[in-house]
C-alpha cells in the first residue's frame, strides 16, 4: 500500500483504529513468526490529551490485532528526550497498564547497546534492539514543532539511538540526520494518532481536537500528509525533501491514494489552550465538526505566525453545520458554509488548502 493512505474520523479511538488497521490489510504485510516493535511517540511524560503523546489506546487496540493476527513477539521500545525519562514516560502515559494487561514487554531504548551505521558518509548510533526487529510500526503524533515545524513519522525515529546521537542530530541541523537515519532504519508501517495535536511544540501544552487516526507504509508520504494537515508544504519542511531525494519514500501527496473510512460528525469542544482560544476568537463556529474546526485552528495558526490574522478581526470565518442553508456576505470554510459569499468547500477541506484560500481573501 505504498502510495495509499487510509483515514477515518470520530471520537471512537478504539474502532477507529480496527477499521484503518483492517483496511490497510497489516495482518498480510507481516511475515509470520517477525519480531515485532512498536514505537510511539513518549518524547516527554505527558498524557495523550497535552497534544504530546501516543495514545495508549491506538496501541492497546494495535496490540489486541496483532494478537488476533496470530503475533506474540511483540515489544513496545522508545527513548524520551534528553533530560526525561522513559520510565517515567511509560508510566505517566499509560503504557505500564498496557504491558501488563498484554504481556508486551517495554523497552527503553536509552538503556540499550548500539551499533554504528553509515549512510552518505554520516554515522549514526542505532538502537541494537531496533536493528534486531523483523518488523516496526511506528506510531507518531500529528503535532508541530518549534524547530522543524512538523514532527511525523520521519522524525519519531530519533527514539531508536542514543542519547549521545541525539545531541550530535542537533549540531548536525536536524533535518539531514533524520533523512538519513530512515535509511538506516526501516520503519514498515506507520500508525498516525491525529485524534490530539499540539499546533506548534513537540512538548505538547496547546493541543487541538483534530479526531482522525491514518496509516501507511511510506513515512514520506505519510509526513508529507500530516505537514499538509498543519498547514505546510511537504517542500516547506527540509527532511521532508531530503528524505524524498534519497529514496526513503516518495512526497507526492497529489497523486497517493486517499481512502477515506468515515467522516466526522463530532462537535468541536472549547479548547483549555489560550492559544487556540485566541485564534477561536476570528471565527463564528456553529455546530462545526471537530476536524474541520481543527484544519481551520491550524490555518489560522499559520497566519498568525506570518501576522495576517488582523485581516480577520472584524470579518470572523464562519464555520460549521448551524450554517447550512444560510446565504450571507462573508468568509465560510467547508461545505456547509456554501452560502456565504466567500467559500472554500470540502469536508474537511485541508488545513493547507484553508491557508491558501484565507490568504487570498
Amino acid at each position: 500500500m505504498d502510495n495509499r493512505i487510509v483515514i477515518t474520523y470520530g471520537e471512537d479511538i478504539w474502532k477507529m483504529t480496527r477499521d484503518v488497521l483492517k483496511e490497510s490489510g497489516l495482518g498480510n504485510l507481516i511475515p509470520k513468526g517477525s519480531s515485532i516493535g512498536i514505537k510511539p511517540n513518549l518524547a516527554v511524560a505527558k498524557p495523550a490529551d497535552s497534544g504530546a503523546t501516543s495514545s495508549p489506546v491506538i496501541v492497546s487496540a494495535l496490540i489486541e490485532y496483532l494478537k488476533e493476527q496470530g503475533y506474540d513477539d511483540i515489544v513496545i521500545l522508545e527513548s524520551s528526550w534528553i533530560g526525561d525519562s522513559t520510565k517515567r514516560a511509560y508510566k505517566v502515559c499509560g503504557y505500564e497498564e498496557i504491558s501488563e494487561k498484554y504481556n508486551v514487554p517495554l523497552f527503553d531504548v536509552k538503556q540499550d547497546s548500539y551499533t554504528v551505521k553509515n549512510f552518505n558518509g554520516m554515522d549514526i548510533e542505532a538502537s541494537d534492539k531496533v536493528l534486531s526487529l523483523d518488523f516496526l510500526i511506528n506510531i507518531p503524533v500529528l503535532k508541530g514543532h518549534c524547530q522543524t515545524l512538523v514532527t511525523g513519522a520521519l522524525k519519531n525515529m530519533k527514539g531508536c539511538i542514543s542519547d549521545r546521537e541525539k545531541r550530535r542530530f542537533h549540531t548536525r541541523g536536524l533535518h539531514k540526520p533524520i533523512a538519513y537515519l530512515n535509511k538506516i532504519i526501516k520503519q514498515n508501517f506507520i500508525l498516525v494518532d491525529g485524534m490530539c495535536g499540539d499546533l506548534d511544540f513537540e512538548e505538547g501544552g496547546n493541543p487541538v481536537q483534530m479526531n482522525r487516526i491514518f496509516c501507511g507504509t511510506d513515512p514520506v508520504l505519510i509526513d508529507s500528509y500530516m505537514a499538509d494537515s498543519i498547514g505546510y508544504k511537504p517542500h516547506e519542511v527540509e527532511y521532508i525533501n531530503i528524505a524524498n531525494d534519497i529514496g526513503v519514500g516518495s512526497s507526492d501527496i497529489d497523486n497517493a491514494e486517499i481512502v477515506v473510512l468515515n467522516r466526522d460528525e463530532s462537535i468541536a469542544k472549547p479548547s483549555p489552550s489560550r492559544k487556540v482560544q485566541r485564534l477561536a476568537q476570528f471565527t463564528n463556529a456553529k455546530d462545526a465538526c471537530s476536524a474541520c474546526y481543527a484544519n481551520l485552528i491550524r490555518a489560522l495558526s499559520r497566519l498568525d505566525d506570518e501576522d495576517l490574522l488582523h485581516r480577520f478581526k472584524d470579518n470572523p470565518v464562519f464555520i460549521g453545520q448551524g450554517f447550512k442553508g444560510v446565504k450571507r456576505e462573508g468568509i465560510g470554510v467547508g461545505q456547509c458554509t456554501s452560502g456565504i459569499s466567500k467559500n472554500i468547500g470540502g469536508c474537511p477541506p485541508s488545513t493547507s488548502a484553508i491557508l491558501d484560500f484565507l490568504r487570498n481573501i
